[in-house]
């Protein structure tokens, strides 16, 4: 049987795929390329998603860049060294603030619709893995099945996810024992 390419795990950047710098209990953004500390178990976790036929696209909020604090060559330096040290299909960037009222910017579902719109993917045979409630809500408005990695962030728990774990590594886990086309 070949390999369904048309499923996506849609994942997070910042403390998902790379550690998130931490501010009174609260994530932020790492400065530049030079700050980017992948997880240990990032680059197993997700040839393990790669080799039963998912599609990985790293869906990201980056509003540093409509604030002024970074710029869009910072942030694009940051993804070529992830596109070159993991099996990574493509990343996804809202450049956005709140203010802005995009329909990309995390919790709404523009960047994982944009993906599935322009590559064929089926979203209720997808799922998204962020340690946010944006990320989570975001894959529930998309009709993904969703996964919270839950770091305990000083502010608001998502509704309901379909799963939550405490590392990716788990995170694959779940998704790889769940039935095939089960969408949530």
């Amino acid at each position: 049987m070949g390999i369904d390419r048309t499923r996506a795990v849609f994942l997070d950047r910042d403390g998902v795929i790379n550690r998130a710098v931490i501010r009174d209990r609260r994530p932020h953004s790492p400065a530049g390329p030079g700050d980017l500390e992948l997880f240990p178990d990032v680059g197993e976790s997700l040839v393990r998603l790669r080799d039963a036929g998912y599609r990985l696209v790293v869906v990201t909020n980056q509003p540093n860049v409509a604030r002024g604090i970074q710029s869009r060559e910072v942030i694009d330096a940051m993804h070529q060294v992830l596109m070159r040290a993991l099996p990574l299909d493509e990343i996804r960037v809202c450049p956005h603030d709140d203010a802005d009222g995009c329909a990309c910017r995390k919790p709404a579902p523009g960047l994982l619709l944009s993906a599935a719109r322009e590559t064929g993917l089926d979203l209720a045979g997808s799922f998204m893995i962020g340690d946010r409630w944006r990320d989570v809500e975001a894959g529930r408005q998309a009709g993904c099945r969703t996964v919270f990695i839950d770091w305990g962030y000083d502010e608001p728990r998502p509704r309901r996810p379909d799963f939550t774990a405490s590392s990716l590594t788990e995170a694959v886990d779940w998704i790889l024992s769940q039935p095939e086309g089960a969408g949530g």
